[in-house]
């Protein structure tokens, strides 16, 4: 897999890139929060890219930084998520936008973005809270997040117990609002789980 490219850069037309690496040209597409950190036209460049094979044709996905690709590919991992709404999310909100409103279960950030609705929205924001919590463990991945888990740590609580409702088959929004109802600090998820549960019952 092609997981780097250091090349001269020839065209950049959002959301494509076309690179000169050593008289072969790369045609790349990329968010535009790549866009915005690429230099002139005939300047070297060093993108990190995700390779995408499929039976008709073999994509290539361009990113200025380690961390854009590492959510790019977090985010096609997600049920209903493919790369063109993958680059539409990271266009529409910059890496530590998209942490923020995942953090604060936004979905006002998210519906902003062509192709994602309320529902898609809220889906999304409780997946992605799920596995923004791994990436906290990770060295050097999201240091935003990190730093700002302390702060955030009830919401956190809140977040599983909503994801457990999910599971349980309780819609994304029914979930938030049992959940939403019976907060309190300093309850774990459990507690509230099993609150909300009386509640919608």
């Amino acid at each position: 897999m092609i997981g780097r490219l250091k090349g001269i850069l020839l065209e950049k037309q959002p959301p494509h890139i076309l690179l000169d690496v050593q008289g072969v040209g790369y045609e790349l597409d990329a968010p535009m929060s790549t866009f915005y950190k690429l230099p002139t036209l005939g300047e070297t460049v060093t993108l990190h890219t995700h390779m995408v094979v499929r039976e008709d044709a073999q994509l290539l996905y361009a990113f200025a930084e380690k961390r854009e690709r590492e959510l790019f590919r977090e985010l096609i991992r997600l049920n209903g998520v493919g790369p063109k709404l993958a680059l539409a999310l990271m266009s529409g909100l910059e890496v530590d936008e998209l942490i923020r409103a995942v953090q604060a279960q936004d979905t006002s950030a998210l519906v902003r973005v062509p192709g994602v609705g309320k529902k898609t929205a809220e889906r999304l924001l409780i997946e992605l809270r799920d596995r923004f919590k791994a990436w906290e463990t990770l060295p050097g991945s999201f240091k935003p997040l990190a730093a700002a888990a302390a702060s955030t740590a009830p919401a956190s609580q809140s977040a599983d117990a909503v994801s457990a409702l999910i599971s349980l088959g309780y819609k994304p929004q029914e979930a938030s609002r049992a959940i939403a109802a019976v907060e309190e600090d300093g309850l774990s998820s459990e507690e509230l789980i099993r609150r909300a549960l009386k509640g919608i019952v």
